[in-house]
């Protein structure tokens, strides 16, 4: 019996074998395989430039800084949780009202960087503390946590202020990082009367891929599957050499369950943390907290955007 013979030049068009695919396949897991792989690295690098701020370029404070703050000045120190120094200045106002205010710089700045809000809080007659945050200026450790340890930490100078100056109120006041760490120690402390958050993020995972992604002038949807090797892989490994669980650091989650009236500032035009954080922050609590957007600031440049309704719109909110 004849062999049967198939005549692929007779097969219709759509049974052709498909030629090509496995080979591509193959080159997409590679690709795929490599995609991972190399974001492990990335991302160690990524999460050790981000906690560490290496004593050579910490920021340090200045007498000259102190003096031009409106007030009597003197350094103040306690000790963190886990026995580290935390060092600050505490100013007391030439005509004080009674109520006091801390104010928290943000990451890879000092108190010095922060003086033009005490000064404007000095003015109105608020004594005012500016601590260093762990990690910067004179303050101790090594790492920072960005809210995980340092929500701590504001508590014990929240502890210190209350005792050593005995405000009537207590008020709170932040910019970029120190304003999430602001935020996040609302969540366990209702001692502050009201605070005002200038640029904060909402939470620690999201920025981490905003940060990238703006330095890499990425999209901020199409950088979420881009990156996520790498900002994962960094997560994972801060939890593993640090013990700090950056994805805990949730200002949205704590501003969501305070009971402390915040006012969130911030830049339509901020490209370091973009506004959505701020916008985010306040549909989590929108009964008690107020969004001022300004328009074409930047990140922490609202005070010289807006000018004399930066100043009004603090004041009004505390006095409120």
């Amino acid at each position: 019996m004849p062999a049967l013979r198939e005549d692929n030049a007779n097969r219709p068009e759509h049974s052709q074998p498909i030629r090509g695919i496995p080979k591509m396949i193959r080159k997409l897991k590679w690709v795929l395989a490599i995609w991972l792989v190399a974001g492990i690295p990335l991302g160690v690098l990524l999460l050790e430039g981000s906690i560490r701020i290496y004593p050579p370029f910490r920021k340090l404070p200045e007498a000259k800084v102190a003096e031009s703050l409106g007030g009597d000045w003197r350094d103040v120190q306690i000790n963190a949780r886990d026995g580290i120094p935390l060092l600050g200045w505490v100013v007391r106002p030439k005509q004080p009202n009674g109520n006091g205010a801390i104010v928290l710089h943000g990451v890879a700045d000092a108190r010095a960087g922060i003086a033009s809000r005490a000064r404007m809080l000095c003015d109105a007659g608020f004594t005012v503390l500016l601590p260093d945050s762990r990690g910067h200026g004179v303050s101790g450790g090594d790492t920072i946590s960005f809210g995980i340890r340092e929500s701590d930490d504001l508590h014990r100078w929240a502890d210190w202020f209350r005792a050593e100056e005995r405000p009537v109120h207590l008020f709170g006041m932040g910019a970029s990082m120190g304003a999430s760490i602001l935020l996040q120690s609302l969540e366990n402390d209702t001692r502050f009367r009201a605070a005002v958050a200038e640029c904060p993020f909402a939470d620690f995972r999201d920025v981490a891929y905003d940060r990238v992604a703006g330095k890499l002038s990425l999209n901020r949807w199409f950088s979420r599957a881009l990156l996520f090797p790498a900002i994962e892989a960094g997560l994972a490994y801060g939890r593993l050499r640090y013990g700090v669980n950056l994805s805990a650091a949730s200002a949205e989650r704590a501003i969501r369950n305070t009971t402390v009236p915040v006012l969130l500032i911030h830049g339509d035009a901020d490209t370091n943390i973009p506004a959505y954080h701020s916008e985010a922050l306040h549909a989590a609590n929108p009964n008690l907290s107020q969004l001022w957007i300004v328009h074409a600031a930047g990140h922490v440049t609202i005070a010289k955007v807006a000018g004399e309704e930066f100043r009004r719109r603090v004041l009004n909110w505390f006095q409120r």
